[in-house]
Parts: C-alpha cells; structure tokens; sequence
C-alpha cells in the first residue's frame, strides 16, 4: 500500500486507523491499513523489524507477513532459529478526545467492563469497540488464534500485541509457519446502536459457534453448599426444584459443583482441589446411580471438574513447574504431556459412562498461567517469566486450544461449560461458558458486581461464541430475596442461561412461584436482553427484555 493513502489529520476516530476507503482488504466490513511500525521480542531483546514494502517485516531470519484473506487479514510469522517472545503491529492513532472504548477480558470478565476512555496502560484483550458520539467501530481478532492478541491505545499509536510466550519464555517456532492471528474490523450501519454493532462483530470474530440443541437451565448447589455438599444434598436439592419445570419439555439441569471428588492424603477441602478427578469421595459413592437419580426425578445430571489436578504420586516429570499462584499443595498436570492429555480424555468419557449429560470444567486459565484474568490484563505479563512447558515448540494459545480440543472430542454429544477458561479460544467449541467471575450466596454487592456487569456486557457474545453464562443465582437466608428476585428476573427473561443455587431454607412458596415462572422463561427461544443505559452506567437498570423495557434497581 503506497504510504501517502494513510489519514494523518488529528482528531479523527480510531477508525480512520484501520477503516477508510484506502483499504488493504477487499470486503467492507474488513479494511485495514498497513501498519506504520513492527517491533518483536527476540531472545529477550526488543527489536524493530524493517518493510520490505510486500506486506512483510523482517529482522535477520524472522519475518512477519501480512495477508488479505478476503473476511480478514492474516498475520503470518516465521522465526526459525530464534525464542519469539511477541510481535506488536503499530499504527498511529488519531483518537477523538470523547471517544469511548468497550473492553473485554482473556477469560471471565470481573465486573469491570463498561464504555470509557481508555488510557495508556490499559490492556484490551482480544477486542474492543469504540464509540465516538456518532459511529460504532469494532477492532478484533477470529476467535482461536495462535496467540495471545491483545490491543492498546498509547502514545499517538494504536497496538496489536501478538505474545507468542511458551510457558514464561518465547516459543520456538523452529521451521513452520504460525499463523498467529486473523485480523477484523467493523463500522456501524447508519442508525445501528453501538449494541447492535457489537452484536454484529461478535458474530464476525467466530466463524461458527456450538450451541446447545435447546436453551440451558437448572440447578446448582455450589452458592448455598459450597463444596459441603453429598449425594443426599444433591437428591434433596434436584427433588426441591424439579417440580417447577414439570410441564416443560425441555428439561432443567441438576449440576453437581465441586466437593464430590477424593482430595489428596491430608487435604480436607475437596472444594477446589482432587487428587483424581475419576474417584468419588465417601459422601458420593456411585456416581452413576446418582446421574440416574437425578433424571428419574426429572433434570438432567451436571457434574464440575477440575482436569488439570495432578496427584500427590504424579512425579515432576508429569506436573507443571511451581511458580507464583501455582503449584505447592496443588500440582498441575502439565498439559503438553500426551500421558496427561490421555488423563484428562478419560475424565470426560468416564463422566459421559456415568450418564452426566452436561460437564462444566474449571480453572485451566488458572493452572496454566498461576494468575487470573483480572491479574493478567494489569500485571506487565500474564504469567510469570522464566518457566517452560514440556512442549516448548507451540504457543500458549496453540497448547490451550489443542487442550480444549481433547475435552471437545472426548466428551462427545455431552454439553460443555467452561468456567475459568480462555474466552477466544472456547467459542465455537463449548457449548456454554461461565463469561463472569463468580456471584454470591453471602453478599449481593458481589452479585451486583459480577452478575449484572457481567451479562451485561458480555450477553453481546451470546449465540455467537457460545451461551453465555453470566453465573448463578445464589438464593439464600444470606441474600435479600427483593434483590435475587430481580437478578433471577434479569437473567431468565435475557435469553442466557439461568442457574439456581437454592438453600432449602429460603425457598418458601412465593420463591417456588417466581421460579416456576422464571424456568419457563430460561427454557425458551428469546432475544438476547440489550441493556439500554450501558453506555453511562456500569451495572445497567434500564433494559429491553423479549421486546419490553424493564428496570431494576440494583442499590
């Protein structure tokens, strides 16, 4: 692209950057500028690639190359003798003082998403829309890419950082060829909200997503036992609530959540943490029985694991290295090992043999980095540096999608919710994903804070990545039931999923009613809910819920 096409007058939207009619590609919804700069981290050392003017950039023998795939442009990168760290494409920036930016997050979001102007450390992972009064622009990447892809507004320049990161250190790629992005944009429609825009991107960032056969809904006993739970408690639970759904026929899960499991020799909290994910604890006994308990008293059996805990007998050789937020009492099994990758292929076919038709996995973000979402959009890096998997050939995303590959394929036909996994690289492969940090069952400051911000600005991805999950209702003595009855009310009439968490004791006959209600909501096809007042207010009161505008008052 001659140079000279590129917009340099000032006070222009971001989209001036990537979007105008000077393109690179060829389709309207994806056009994009060349960038002006190309740096890379290279054994540890921070470098400038140089043009070749045929859309590639190349430092001694690494070359990045720059393609128009028609729908999107691919980012190609080849360092065959070298560690690759990350590559970052820049292009200058003549963002609008009163733009606003919408954020997303690698994993769950943590009550932190809104529309604001973004400042110079500020991470955007994966995507983000800007609003500049007028027009909507999105700026992206197709979901399952080969690298972590996350973007910055900063100093006159807009960033696409590629980390490209094994474990701690660089990858080395040796002699193929990593495709480690595709690149999307998109502009509003005249007289498109910034919502309607966002839906649309979404839907432009995943080629195709799995959706469940039927709207998900049911029960979940984590918000009133957290992890002090039993078969007996199960049974109770699934029998309480079962009869709210009897004339449906699309049918309620039960999800069993953590606690059934065996914990290692010494450890008495089986809330988070097994020593094998295949061996029920006392309180369980026959897994098998109690997935057909659940459906002879008429829900569908759920069951939570958590794949990567390895053993108290695992040698080093099996686990992950320790490092900070890792390791200690609760090893990792190292997901590059084909011996562990067979482990966890055997949980998921034993859940199915079981008879659980819906398994909702945990904390592989959290294994793998030693860090959560929240901390890797603020930390410098997003995981600590100096740490190698066995596999020290792929990327990060590269091991975590193959990953996330070996559950799809061995769980076959059984549902999927991915709780604590990489968001970009669970769509169009689970059917469900928890997008939100975790509600309560103590406190509705954190409901409010992580429900409502949750589904509010992540219900954009829903249908598109995969049903988005904004977490449960936890419906307790603790919680005051003029607060959960909104949150409950919000999330059955949003067309996401709803879960409940009901404590026997606070389930009286007015809950039963509401839930009754509720259920036939949640089990039905409806739009996704929009909230309306997003742009000015972190947690939404105003929304339009299946064609009607509603409020709520979350104080």
């Amino acid at each position: 692209m001659n140079r000279r096409h590129f917009i340099q007058t000032t006070g222009l939207s971001l989209a001036s950057v990537l979007i105008s009619d000077f393109v690179f590609a060829s389709q309207k919804e994806q056009l994009i500028h060349l960038p002006d700069a190309v740096t890379a981290i290279i054994n540890n050392k921070l470098v400038a690639l140089k043009g070749t003017g045929k859309q590639q950039w190349s430092y001694e023998d690494v070359l990045v190359a720059l393609k128009n795939n028609g729908n999107n442009i691919a980012v190609e990168i080849q360092a065959p003798v070298v560690s690759l760290a990350e590559v970052t494409l820049y292009w200058k920036t003549p963002l609008k003082e009163s733009s606003l930016i919408l954020n997303d997050h690698w994993e769950r979001t943590y009550g932190d998403v809104s529309w604001h102007k973004t400042t110079s450390t500020e991470l955007l992972p994966w995507y983000f829309m800007e609003h500049n009064g007028n027009n909507t622009n999105g700026f992206g990447v197709k979901t399952g890419a080969a690298s972590f892809c996350g973007w910055k507004v900063a100093n006159g320049n807009l960033g696409l950082t590629l980390d490209t990161r094994s474990g701690g250190n660089g990858v080395a790629l040796g002699n193929r060829k990593l495709l480690a992005a595709e690149i999307v944009t998109i502009k509003s429609n005249a007289g498109e909200s910034a919502f309607e825009t966002t839906r649309r991107f979404t839907k432009l960032m995943c080629s195709k997503a799995r959706m469940p056969k039927q709207p998900v809904y049911g029960i979940n006993d984590w918000y009133f036992s957290y992890g002090n739970n039993s078969a007996k408690l199960i049974e109770e639970h699934t029998a309480l609530l079962a009869p709210m759904a009897e004339e449906l026929s699309n049918r309620p899960f039960s999800v069993i959540d953590a606690g059934w499991f065996t914990a290692p020799p010494g450890k008495t909290d089986v809330s988070g943490f097994g020593d094998n994910m295949s061996i029920p604890n006392e309180k369980f006994g026959d897994m098998h029985k109690l997935a057909a308990k659940i459906k002879t008293l008429g829900m569908r059996p759920g069951i939570w694991t958590r794949p990567l805990c390895a053993s108290y007998k695992d040698g080093n050789n099996l686990r992950l290295p320790n490092i900070k937020g890792r390791g200690g009492d609760e090893p990792v099994l190292d997901p590059t090992i084909p011996e562990n990758l067979e482990r966890v292929k055997e949980y998921f076919k034993l859940y199915n043999q079981w008879g659980f038709e819906l398994v909702k996995f945990d904390y592989t973000s959290y294994d793998i980095f030693g860090k959560w979402g929240m901390q890797m959009v603020r930390d410098t890096e997003m995981t600590a540096a100096g740490w190698s998997m066995n596999d020290q050939s792929k990327t990060n995303a590269e091991i975590i999608l193959h990953l996330y590959k070996i559950i799809r394929e061995a769980a076959g036909d059984t549902y999927i919710i991915g709780c604590n996994t990489i968001s970009h690289l669970s769509a169009g492969l689970f059917e469900l994903n928890r997008v939100g940090d975790d509600t309560s069952g103590n406190d509705w400051s954190r409901t409010r804070k992580m429900g409502v911000n949750t589904l509010a600005f992540r219900s954009v991805q829903h249908g598109h990545f995969y049903a988005a999950d904004g977490d449960c209702v936890g419906l307790t003595t603790k919680i005051p039931w003029a607060k959960n009855k909104q949150w409950m009310e919000l999330v059955a009439k949003s067309g996401t999923p709803l879960f409940i968490s009901a404590q026997p004791e606070a389930t009286g006959t007015e809950q039963k009613v509401f839930i009754k209600e509720c259920f036939h909501s949640a089990s039905q096809n409806i739009a996704v809910g929009e909230p309306l007042d997003w742009m000015e207010n972190q947690w939404p009161k105003k929304w339009k819920l299946n064609g009607k505008i509603e409020e709520f008052n979350w104080e």
